[in-house]
């Protein structure tokens, strides 16, 4: 006979266990007869009888997948807009937003010059006029060193062009593709039609050109009187604008601000460098492949590598068609492989030395940005894109610091 024997439940407790499983069981079949019902309502249901739908019914109806992919979507599509719109305002008023855009970049480019010139006791005003004095000989005697030397050489830059199109003609007749001269004339004559027929169309790009010269004057008078103010009165500018900012965040828009400047200020340092850099390497080829206009052509390489990819890929292809009409296909191809050489040198380099991680950017970020500058703004969006990105990536990384920094205070 056992010691312990299981003292029997009283009849009141056994019925209100019972009670409670029935009510968990009922609980249950109804929860999964309301999602069954938003899966697939069936006629005479709650959910198919225009009944009153809950936020957790939406949930259980529409998968989690498909409602982070609706919310991406219409969030990318308001930056999208929001893109687009700058850049239509932007373009619209291209006459005063080029020469600004173009003033910040001559700014970041000559602060450095000006700081130097204030810190060795130099008036402010003094260092300013000063830097720009310097900036503005630099950029005439680029100019004039590349008209210099296509007005110089231009004869016997086309003595060499006719004579290598004709080499091409003879190639064409007696090479390979044997094109006789029948044909070859018949195509002479067709772009000499092409011509007589185009005289009009023309005559309204060299209209259209002489406006733009206006233009150009214009916009360059702007960009000077923009250039001075933020060199002499930059800061004032920059708290009139951070007026626009709300309070709470005007500290930090005031610091991400600064960081962003800051390495756009390194940002076109290095350009220059790297542009210098290319310049020089095409200039020692040219030299020693004997091929025309090679300080002007250096020049011409200089300014084009302030377009990252593209233009040194444009200045590239002038310089090789220069020596491909100029000194043949051979010395062409040895100038393509000293310009291949010199971009190798230029981004593996240069640019990861001189840029550092403060304005880091994915090569396919630099592409896919300028081609929306491109598209946006033509050359001169191309030009500002990454200098944009350069500023908001560190603009962005700046503020996200600065808010790891108040969480962690918060926490502690």
């Amino acid at each position: 006979m056992p010691l312990f024997r299981r003292r029997p439940k009283p009849a009141d407790q056994e019925s209100e266990e019972e009670a409670r499983n029935l009510a968990h069981a009922e609980r249950e079949a109804a929860q999964s007869q309301a999602v069954r019902e938003a899966e697939d309502p069936s006629p005479g249901s709650e959910a198919d009888t225009g009944a009153p739908r809950t936020p957790a019914d939406f949930e259980r109806a529409v998968p989690w997948g498909v409602q982070i992919a609706a919310g991406w979507s219409w969030r990318l599509l308001i930056i999208a807009a929001a893109v687009l719109g700058i850049g239509w305002v932007m373009a619209y008023f291209s006459g005063v937003t080029i020469p600004v855009a173009v003033a910040v970049l001559l700014a970041a480019l000559l602060q450095p010059l000006i700081n130097m010139l204030t810190r060795w006791g130099a008036p402010k005003i003094v260092s300013v006029i000063v830097g720009l004095l310097a900036g503005f000989l630099v950029v005439i005697g680029v100019a004039t060193l590349i008209v210099w030397q296509i007005a110089n050489q231009s004869g016997e830059l086309a003595d060499q062009t006719v004579a290598g199109v004709q080499k091409l003609l003879d190639w064409l007749a007696q090479g390979p593709l044997a094109i006789n001269a029948e044909q070859i004339n018949h195509y002479q004559q067709q772009i000499t039609d092409w011509a007589a027929a185009s005289q009009g169309v023309i005559a309204g790009y060299a209209a259209r050109g002489a406006a733009s010269i206006g233009n150009f004057v214009a916009g360059l008078a702007i960009a000077l009187f923009t250039l001075f103010f933020f060199l002499y009165q930059g800061n004032t500018v920059w708290d009139f604008l951070l007026r626009f900012v709300p309070g709470a965040a005007r500290k930090k828009t005031d610091a991400a601000g600064r960081a962003g400047w800051k390495s756009l200020v390194g940002y076109v340092r290095a350009t220059v460098i790297v542009a210098l850099v290319d310049a020089v390497g095409v200039l020692i080829a040219a030299l020693i492949l004997g091929v025309p206009l090679a300080p002007a052509l250096a020049a011409l390489v200089f300014l084009g590598a302030f377009v990252p990819i593209v233009g040194a890929l444009v200045t590239g292809f002038v310089a090789v068609a220069v020596a491909l009409v100029a000194v043949g296909w051979v010395q062409a191809l040895i100038m393509l492989g000293a310009i291949i050489l010199v971009m190798q040198l230029e981004s593996n380099v240069l640019q990861p030395f001189l840029l550092g991680k403060a304005v880091s950017l994915h090569p396919l970020a630099v592409l896919l940005g300028i081609t929306v500058g491109i598209t946006i703004g033509g050359i001169v969006g191309g030009l500002i894109a990454i200098p944009v990105m350069a500023f908001g990536n560190s603009f962005v990384s700046a503020l996200t610091k600065l808010d790891d920094v108040e969480t962690e205070i918060v926490r502690t």
